[in-house]
């Protein structure tokens, strides 16, 4: 098969994908059970190093909880598409528990996560399930204090540190965007509310306050910056594209304005292969664990938006849509100049 932009648009890799969607049941089943139980002993693991070991201990411990709850987060992922059972009730409700546990309302953040899908990549429909990215001549028309206030937001620290934990301790505690959408964001989001304060309840009843707070925010903020990071690098690459709405097309921009983060073996299992990010956006009720396949199958897809480690570290320092070169640009490169 020849390259994907020399048989014509990317609409036509979506009819070659859908061979791969059907969910595979038992295999679901085990790959909920082998991220919820080892996550749930390192979680009691943690708690008997604070008590018996040290701080230290329990520490290291969390990074691999945060990873395995990353991973209960991406099948959570894959039952907002529908795509990790066959049957729609066992994929919401399968969602839903999931989302008490990664402190995510299921139903609240499929809504905004299918408006990131459905709009990706638009120029004129930026806001929603998407990180605020704004084009050079934007960036240049601010005052002095609203461009302060976007370098700010954009800074690593805010971005992948207090960024993250705002949004998953406390903003996922409202529908914050969907404030006036109709009774179900607020129903998705108080009950998983109630949900996580009758869990967390009832474990600070048994190990206290102090215990609780040690073994569970750890994993917490980790997995958040995490999550964030990998949602930053699916878009935010020198390469990705946008278009205002005449020009702007959706297969276009999930094939095109999505990478391919090629991460080591390991780090793609705790990620469940959403690296292959692409690939989901041109067919998302694809379950993560056929993405590699479509990868063996399609070598071609491959290359395609590709990004190393060492690659994805450098578009940290990308904040800005030249409009002009048709690639995204440091804030140097825009006030410089050499965007123009």
């Amino acid at each position: 098969m020849s390259s994907p932009r020399d048989i014509g648009e990317a609409r036509n890799w979506t009819r070659i994908l859908n061979r791969y969607r059907e969910p595979d049941s038992a295999r679901s089943m085990i790959e909920l059970a082998i991220t919820f139980v080892p996550l749930a002993l390192l979680w009691a693991a943690m708690w008997a190093a604070v008590h018996f070991v040290g701080y230290w201990l329990a520490l290291l411990i969390a990074i691999p909880a945060a990873g395995f709850l990353v991973r209960l987060f991406m099948i959570q992922h894959d039952c907002g598409h529908g795509a990790f059972f066959s049957h729609k009730l066992l994929n919401d409700w399968t969602g839903r528990i999931i989302g008490v546990l990664t402190m995510t309302p299921y139903d609240f953040w499929r809504r905004t996560h299918s408006m990131h899908h459905a709009t990706h990549g638009n120029l004129d429909r930026r806001g929603i399930g998407d990180i605020d990215t704004l084009t050079v001549r934007e960036y240049l028309g601010l005052s002095r204090f609203d461009r302060i206030k976007y370098r700010l937001y954009r800074h690593p620290l805010v971005m992948f540190g207090i960024g993250p934990a705002y949004l998953f301790v406390l903003q996922h505690r409202l529908p914050v965007g969907m404030m006036r959408s109709g009774w179900v964001p607020w129903i998705s989001t108080q009950a998983t509310n109630a949900a996580i304060a009758l869990i967390a309840g009832t474990l600070i009843w048994f190990i206290g306050l102090k215990a609780f707070l040690l073994v569970h925010m750890p994993i917490i903020l980790i997995a958040a910056s995490l999550g964030v990071w990998l949602f930053y690098i699916q878009h935010q690459f020198e390469e990705t594209s946008w278009h205002d709405g005449e020009q702007w097309d959706l297969h276009d921009a999930a094939l095109h304005g999505s990478s391919h983060y090629d991460l080591p073996p390991v780090l793609r299992w705790f990620t469940a292969n959403i690296g292959i990010h692409h690939v989901h956006h041109l067919c998302s009720r694809i379950p993560y664990y056929r993405l590699p396949r479509v990868l063996r199958d399609h070598p071609e897809l491959g290359d395609i938006g590709r990004l190393t480690l060492l690659d994805s570290l450098r578009c940290v320092r990308l904040t800005l849509w030249d409009e002009d070169n048709r690639r995204l640009v440091s804030f140097r490169q825009a006030t410089s100049g050499a965007a123009a």
